[in-house]
């Protein structure tokens, strides 16, 4: 019996990242308050990686809670700049205020993937990437984000790698899935070795 997939997320991106790696899926967006969730976390003085993780879960169970059966993917990801978690720009200056903050300086973007199957945790992982940024001018960043705002305004840090934004940068430590906000290879070990994807 073929067990269903579920994405829980409305990130374009990441459904395109399955549909491209050949695996079968429907999307179910979870209905969940991240703001209210991230503050009381930051509250708590949660660290960056258990915010992605809990926030991939909160996804994920939501949407298992009406799934049952289907492995169900929730996925988060969040940017930790020197200990301070940097949220998805709320307009331009934001955006150029992080971009500045950020520039000549390294970051760490953390991309959390849980798998839930009849409202219970079957697996989970958070992929880490280093990034350093180059020291682009005032002007070029103003001019970035003017251009890219559409796009961007949807990203934490306030860029996109896969665009425009892979100009901000100096070098790049680790998976480039996880740049994109899944852990993609392993979780498709997961599924294979769990026989739900052909190996």
């Amino acid at each position: 019996m073929t067990v269903p997939i579920v994405l829980a997320s409305g990130s374009e991106i990441r459904a395109q990242l399955l549909r491209n790696a050949g695996v079968p899926f429907t999307v179910q967006i979870a209905r969940v308050d991240e703001d209210t969730a991230k503050r009381a976390l930051l509250a708590e003085d949660a660290a960056p990686r258990d915010i992605a993780d809990t926030l991939a879960e909160m996804k994920a169970r939501k949407v298992s809670d009406k799934s049952p059966g289907a492995m169900v993917l929730g996925c988060d990801q969040v940017l930790d700049f020197e200990g301070r978690l940097l949220s998805k720009p709320e307009t331009p200056e934001d955006a150029l205020a992080q971009l500045k903050a950020m520039r000549g300086q390294r970051h760490m973007l953390l991309s959390a993937a849980v798998v839930y199957q009849n409202g219970e945790p079957i697996w989970r992982h958070v992929g880490q990437v280093r990034l350093r940024m180059r020291m682009s001018s005032d002007a070029y960043l103003r001019d970035y984000v003017s251009r890219n705002w559409d796009s961007i305004r949807h990203a934490v840090g306030a860029y996109k790698l896969e665009e425009e934004g892979v100009r901000l940068f100096a070098t790049i430590d680790g998976d480039y899935f996880n740049v994109l906000g899944m852990p993609l290879l392993e979780l498709l070990n997961f599924l294979a070795v769990k026989g739900v994807i052909d190996q």
